[in-house]
């Protein structure tokens, strides 16, 4: 089935975070934090007690229009403090995406890249460019551009709520 540019879609952000290391490398690797931080996401729970390839955590997201996903996610890798990165999947055995965070020391701050890639598994974009096919190139677009700029809320707010001693 023609997924009209949907698998492999991507987008990423670049953002100086004032921030050592290993401090951020604390906040991306808190998921249980997300929902502080993030616009979709409203919660994040490990299902592993552990952070480490092959680790599960769950996490439920909820949309502008009100529609909400659960979904379940396998990290990928996770090489402290430089690198942390998972799958995401919707009840199939196929990734619907892939996000990944890059860390660059820089003293007491961290240049941060944060990538998203769509899968091959079913999800909401999917489904909008496949109904929608004369405006597909649109409609991934407009969600590519939606998800960089929840990246860099996501990351503005970690780093303020990081900055301040809960």
């Amino acid at each position: 089935m023609n997924d009209y540019g949907v698998t492999g879609s991507t987008t990423d952000v670049e953002v100086l975070i004032k921030l050592p290391i290993r401090e951020l490398w604390s906040g991306i690797t808190a998921i249980d934090r997300y929902g502080e931080w993030s616009p979709e996401c409203y919660y994040g729970a490990w299902l592993d007690d552990r952070i480490e390839k092959g680790a599960r955590f769950e996490a439920r997201n909820r949309f502008k229009d009100g529609f909400e996903t659960y979904v379940t996610c396998t990290v990928t890798v996770a090489e402290a403090p430089y690198r942390f990165g998972w799958d995401v999947y919707g009840g199939e055995d196929v990734p619907l995406a892939h996000w990944e965070y890059e860390l660059e020391d820089q003293g007491v701050e961290t240049l941060v890249r944060q990538t998203f890639t769509h899968g091959p598994g079913d999800s909401g974009l999917r489904m909008g460019a496949v109904q929608n096919p004369e405006r597909a190139a649109e409609i991934i677009q407009g969600r590519l551009d939606q998800l960089a700029a929840n990246m860099r809320s996501t990351l503005t707010a970690m780093e303020s709520a990081l900055r301040t001693p809960r």
